[in-house]
């Protein structure tokens, strides 16, 4: 069967969005009046991105191989030049090159000033200001644990049909990351909500135009066996998740990375 190749694909519209973004990023973070994600003169966001992009290959790693071999999506014929495991080496470039895009996209938008956290309020004075921080932030926080085991457990039970599958699996998956990127740090990421849902949006809608082609054009395929039917657009709705998970785990990875990096500096 002829027609474009995975690898074709990311030269045709990964690679060059990723060099596009390296260029405007040069350019512009420089000038941003507020502080970035991506703080100017500070090598060290791209620790964090190394570190996210490590973290996403070695989790997607096993659960992308199991759903392919169980049939929930596959490569059209001659579409792949080589597999590592059951997945094609263009799969293992997507996992590398997405979390790099989402980052170059994410480091040029502005933070909120400051941290929701009690951190320098020594003074007896400032004990109420310290304890009312501390509570709001213990109470998001197990808002985060009932959503992502809430998020766990609906998944699990979508695993028991077929129809389901799909879905289920996307978001057993994504239940442990959520729950850890929220335990963590959920108060700073509702502080920077605006920066981490614009971060988030554009490249997630990106990767739905881009995937959507990639189905019409027989790169890959979905399983009906395995999915609800649902489109948006003609993509199926455990795809557009798909995307919107990916990057909702890199842009609230980065952003608490960077909450770190303030703390210790």
């Amino acid at each position: 069967m002829s027609g474009p190749t995975y690898m074709q694909f990311h030269l045709a519209f990964l690679l060059p969005v990723v060099a596009m973004l390296l260029a405007a990023a040069t350019v512009t973070r420089t000038r941003a009046i507020r502080s970035t994600v991506w703080p100017v003169g500070r090598p060290v966001y791209w620790t964090g991105v190394a570190i996210v992009t490590l973290v996403a290959v070695i989790y997607t790693t096993p659960w992308d191989n199991y759903l392919i071999a169980r049939g929930v999506w596959g490569y059209g014929d001659g579409r792949t030049i080589a597999h590592l495991g059951f997945a094609p080496v263009g799969e293992y470039a997507f996992f590398v090159i997405q979390p790099i895009l989402t980052a170059l996209w994410l480091g040029q938008l502005t933070l909120r000033p400051g941290w929701p956290e009690p951190a320098g309020l020594g003074k007896i004075a400032d004990w109420g200001r310290v304890l009312e921080v501390g509570r709001l932030g213990l109470g998001l926080r197990l808002i985060g644990v009932v959503a992502a085991v809430s998020i766990g457990v609906f998944g699990g039970l979508a695993l028991a049909t077929p129809d389901t599958f799909y879905l289920g699996a996307i978001l057993v998956w994504a239940a442990p990351v959520l729950f850890v990127q929220w335990v963590v740090g959920l108060p700073q990421l509702l502080y920077q909500r605006r920066t981490v849902a614009l971060g988030v949006a554009v490249p997630t809608l990106y990767l739905w135009i881009i995937d959507r082609v990639a189905l019409a054009t027989g790169i890959w395929y979905i399983s009906p066996t395995y999915t609800t039917g649902i489109e948006l657009f003609g993509l199926p709705i455990e795809e557009a998740l798909f995307f919107l998970v990916t990057n909702l785990f890199v842009v609230q990875g980065l952003v608490l990375f960077r909450w770190v990096v303030d703390r210790w500096a």
